[in-house]
């Protein structure tokens, strides 16, 4: 990786460690489904022109039922339980929780991709589930009925990403990252309208939460993914990937420097339980090694 690969996967991680902020900003005036509906087609929309620059728009009259299922369990139903969970939690924690989505991935390629699971992988998912518990049992917040549906939905959120890839490996194998990008927010906004338009914002918004609403749909889902699809192209998945190790800390830091989240030593301890329980549930810890030895 060269230096500019790294500042961007480090711009990146920022990036989206910055959208649990932003989602706490912006929700309470404008509710879970209206906030993650105008997202979604706004990043969809401004993707367009370098989609059509590209010649990669996605084919939705012939494949809509597909972006739909793709939308649905990868970004409406996600976007919005975390959306609730942050409100509920806070970013730092509901990001932390969030960072279990390899280990569904992991879980859910074994299931429906028959993908097999070593004893390397399940000892990280046991050290994740480990950290889930520490995260949840040893964080200063008090945890009502309602905070801990807050954590379930966080939980959810990351099983359906899991699920999320397996359905973009089976269904849409060949289709140009950037299509199925623009087809997943499209569809996503189609299947929200309904309900942002049931529960529509509570309160008029502020400039600023406008501002947060806008940056999360342009910076932490249009920018953000056209960073990933240079990383990806240059470096590789498997190299991208390791971003993922660092948006929990940002989170963590923009949640404590801008909000003033209480920190502790139980989220600490969630944190590093979780992220190593990662490292060995995708292979990035343990790997390689395994390779060589066949």
């Amino acid at each position: 990786m060269t230096a500019l690969d790294i500042v961007l996967l480090i711009a990146l991680s920022a990036i989206w460690g910055a959208s649990y902020l932003f989602i706490r900003v912006a929700g309470p005036a404008f509710g879970p489904f209206a906030l993650i509906d105008v997202r979604v087609w706004l990043a969809g929309a401004a993707l367009v022109p370098v989609a059509l620059a590209a010649r990669q728009m996605p084919d939705l009259r012939a494949r809509w039922r597909d972006y739909l299922l793709l939308g649905a369990i990868n970004a409406a139903i996600p976007f919005t339980l975390i959306t609730i969970s942050v409100g509920n939690l806070n970013a730092s924690i509901s990001s932390i929780l969030n960072a279990t989505t390899p280990l569904c991935a992991a879980i859910a390629a074994a299931i429906w991709l028959k993908e097999r699971l070593s004893p390397v992988k399940i000892a990280g998912m046991a050290l994740g589930l480990a950290g889930v518990v520490a995260l949840v049992g040893l964080n200063p917040l008090e945890m009502t009925p309602v905070r801990l549906l807050s954590v379930g939905g966080s939980l959810l959120s990351a099983m359906c990403y899991g699920a999320g890839g397996v359905i973009a490996r089976k269904r849409f194998a060949g289709t140009p990252s950037l299509a199925l990008t623009i087809g997943q927010q499209l569809a996503a906004g189609a299947i929200m309208l309904p309900l942002a338009l049931l529960a529509p914002a509570p309160r008029a918004p502020s400039a600023g939460e406008v501002g947060a609403l806008l940056a999360l749909a342009l910076i932490c889902t249009s920018l953000a993914y056209l960073i990933y699809f240079r990383l990806v192209a240059r470096v590789g998945p498997a190299r991208t990937l390791l971003g993922t190790f660092l948006i929990p800390f940002f989170s963590l830091l923009w949640g404590v420097v801008f909000l003033g989240e209480p920190v502790n030593a139980g989220i600490g301890l969630g944190l590093v339980l979780i992220l190593a329980g990662m490292a060995l549930a995708t292979g990035l810890v343990g790997g390689r090694r395994a390779e060589k030895a066949k």
